[in-house]
């Protein structure tokens, strides 16, 4: 399947994995890419020498392109910036916030900058500053989110730039790729499906979870603290919710609550204190199986329905 984004980055399907923090490292990354897609490692505030570990892995796993995600708000920004240079990294997506001051020397390296947007505005933005694509995220993605729909924002940023839009939010199977192509997108970017994947190194109680989920297990947490995330339904996810809307939990003590629960999530499986992110497609998960698997069967799918 043959678009502007499987011609810019030389790769066989259009399709970027998530780079969902303490979850998208070298394993998942390198299976991803394998199988024809773009795997991503997601840089999330994790130590420098650790993401160096796994990008230097990443390449020897597979010899297809691959990335990283720079989460722009985290405090070592600065530093991945400079790494993914100094180890040639070929693309680099990005989030929570606006790159433009390190656009110049990423593109001067030759790295293709796909950042993540919420809207039009950010989007334009991106484009002006040198991006080579854009993700155009819908609120029904897991992990951090924004306001807009993927069906509404994905044609209105396709409206407004010139370079090609990657459509994320709620893709999980042939239907979602199809659909997203219908609205303009040239790829598509999947996370929850990935949760599933053989590769994916969460803990079994995660991946389980996932599995389980119906179409109403998803719930948003943390909007008082102007940082809204998609969770599985589980009963502390629920706590936080009810705290924030009746106010018993304040934005402060959120914070607290809430201060590494994905990792007790993706390390430990701990039910009590970890935030399991999801999208709202989980429903529509309800299998373990390898990335490429995954892959090869919503592609077929989606070529089948387009070629109708």
């Amino acid at each position: 399947m043959e678009t502007e984004i499987t011609k810019l980055l030389g790769i066989k399907y259009p399709i970027f994995q998530g780079g969902m923090a303490w979850i998208a490292e070298s394993t998942l990354a390198a299976a991803v890419s394998d199988a024809g897609g773009v795997g991503i490692i997601a840089g999330g505030s994790a130590p420098i020498d650790y993401l160096r570990e796994q990008i230097r892995r990443a390449k020897s796993l597979t010899d297809k392109p691959f990335g990283v995600n720079i989460m722009l708000m985290s405090p070592n920004a600065e530093d991945l910036a400079q790494l993914v240079i100094d180890e040639n990294v070929p693309v680099i997506t990005t989030g929570a916030g606006n790159p433009g001051k390190f656009m110049e020397a990423w593109n001067n390296a030759g790295i293709k900058v796909i950042p993540v947007v919420p809207s039009v505005a950010l989007a334009k933005r991106m484009e002006r500053s040198g991006a080579a694509a854009v993700i155009a995220e819908g609120t029904e993605s897991g992990g951090h989110i924004g306001e807009n729909t993927t069906m509404c924002l994905v044609p209105q940023v396709v409206d407004a730039v010139s370079i090609p839009v990657i459509a994320a939010g709620g893709i999980a199977d042939g239907r979602g790729i199809a659909a997203s192509f219908m609205l303009g997108a040239q790829g598509v970017q999947v996370g929850t499906r990935f949760l599933a994947a053989e590769e994916c190194q969460i803990h079994p109680t995660y991946k389980q979870l996932v599995i389980d989920a119906k179409d109403t297990d998803s719930i948003v947490t943390g909007r008082t603290t102007g940082h809204p995330c998609r969770n599985v339904k589980t009963k502390f996810s629920k706590k936080l919710a009810s705290g924030e809307m009746n106010g018993t939990i304040t934005p402060d003590e959120f914070e607290q609550i809430t201060l590494g629960s994905l990792r007790k999530a993706v390390q430990d499986g701990n039910l009590e204190e970890g935030s399991f992110l999801c999208g709202a497609i989980a429903g529509m998960v309800n299998k373990i199986e390898p990335a490429k698997d995954m892959i090869e069967e919503m592609f077929a799918q989606a070529e089948k329905l387009l070629n109708r």
